[in-house]
């Protein structure tokens, strides 16, 4: 009976030791689970981190090329506006466009066809020697203000007699 009491007894310490145990071990977690942890949160956080910055140069880049389109087709706009044969030439000037300074190249050459002239516009930013942007454009001989309308519209008439 004493050996059954006995071996009742260490029954129960085991029960006991085992419990405590498995508190133990469920009770929070270990010094090397954490670090794991924060380390793959900082591996994370730092890929969303260059993520994010790659998109923002992206976006200015993007922003940059477009203001650049936009001056270099306001030049051969104004080009034509002028209501000149151009020179063949390459001229150059400065602008203040969206807060930014700019440069911009236009060149004007002959295409092989009478009166028509091809006009090619670099733009780029003042503080970079990379264009930016460029746009090509083409530029005849200047007509009377207005004669293209009466153009059109003695095409129309004749095209409206034989219908």
């Amino acid at each position: 009976m004493a050996k059954f009491a006995l071996a009742r007894k260490k029954l129960i310490l085991n029960k006991r030791q085992c419990k405590r145990n498995q508190l133990a071990a469920s009770g929070g977690f270990t010094l090397i689970e954490v670090v794991i942890a924060l380390a793959v949160a900082a591996i994370s956080l730092a890929a969303v981190t260059a993520s994010v910055s790659q998109m923002i140069d992206a976006g200015s880049s993007m922003q940059e090329r477009t203001y650049a389109s936009w001056i270099a087709q306001n030049k051969i706009a104004e080009m034509r506006l002028a209501n000149t044969v151009p020179d063949v030439s390459t001229s150059r000037g400065e602008i203040v466009y969206a807060n930014l300074e700019w440069s911009w190249r236009a060149t004007v050459s002959e295409t092989g066809i009478d009166k028509l002239y091809r006009v090619d516009v670099v733009v780029s930013l003042v503080t970079s020697e990379t264009p930016a942007g460029s746009v090509s454009g083409f530029i005849g001989e200047p007509v009377a203000l207005g004669s293209s309308n009466a153009t059109w519209g003695s095409m129309s008439q004749a095209i409206g007699n034989t219908i």
